[in-house]
């Protein structure tokens, strides 16, 4: 069984969950890697990282963009 990459998993749970909502970081680790999910979280928050600044994701906090410098707590990934 082929492993789908985080990037294009995220971006696709963020699609279908549609513009107007978010997806949790640990939704994408759920799916992609089962019981050990937690173990894959930075993996997860850095994939996400990368896509915000490629343009394709918006990480939000309490409903509110920000700037990846300064992630600290909760993440919300929302597709642009």
């Amino acid at each position: 069984m082929k492993k789908v990459p985080v990037p294009e998993t995220i971006l696709a749970m963020a699609t279908e969950r549609g513009a107007d909502k978010t997806i949790c970081p640990s939704e994408v680790a759920r799916a992609l890697f089962d019981t050990d999910w937690r173990k894959h979280m930075d993996e997860v928050r850095q994939a996400a990282i990368v896509l915000q600044q490629d343009g394709k994701v918006l990480i939000t906090q309490k409903g509110i963009p920000v700037e990846v410098n300064h992630l600290k707590g909760p993440i919300r990934i929302k597709i642009v």
